[in-house]
């Protein structure tokens, strides 16, 4: 990552689980109690998506906890926020998404010049046999860089 770059959490699943085509950096739409929670790491999102409605794109299943110091008006911890892209991209995405199989899920959330950034993988999802193949060149590579370094 570039300097400034702070990561607050990474979808590790995500990329076991599907075959990522193309990614997409997406600035969020949140209120100022729920920034509160991003700085202090309290997300959570495995079964997160995203979805193109009427020209925006929405995140769905991300759940950002209450901030425990911030008054009565805080924010509702499941409701959906909306990312922001440029017309064109989200052209792009609503393309590829009406194709079969693809789908958008969060890849990581990080602070890029004090802004929450998502970045946002077009993805495909893998068959059972995909991830053992995955899994098995992982393991050759794995060995292969030990007999390297044994030599």
């Amino acid at each position: 990552m570039p300097e400034g770059v702070k990561i607050i959490a990474v979808n590790r699943k995500a990329r076991h689980d599907y075959s990522i085509d193309d990614t997409y950096e997406c600035g969020i739409e949140l209120l100022g109690t729920e920034v509160k929670s991003f700085r202090d790491g309290k997300i959570s999102f495995p079964d997160a998506w995203a979805e193109v409605v009427s020209g925006e794109v929405w995140l769905r299943s991300l759940r950002v906890a209450e901030n425990p110091f911030s008054s009565i008006f805080n924010h509702d911890p499941d409701r959906r926020k909306r990312l922001l892209l440029n017309r064109d991209e989200i052209k792009r995405i609503h393309r590829k998404v009406e194709e079969k199989g693809f789908t958008l899920i969060p890849l990581s959330f990080y602070f890029k010049k004090g802004r929450v950034k998502v970045e946002l993988g077009l993805c495909k999802g893998k068959k059972s046999y995909d991830k053992r193949a995955d899994i098995r060149e992982r393991d050759i590579k794995r060995e292969v860089e030990r007999e390297f370094k044994i030599r």
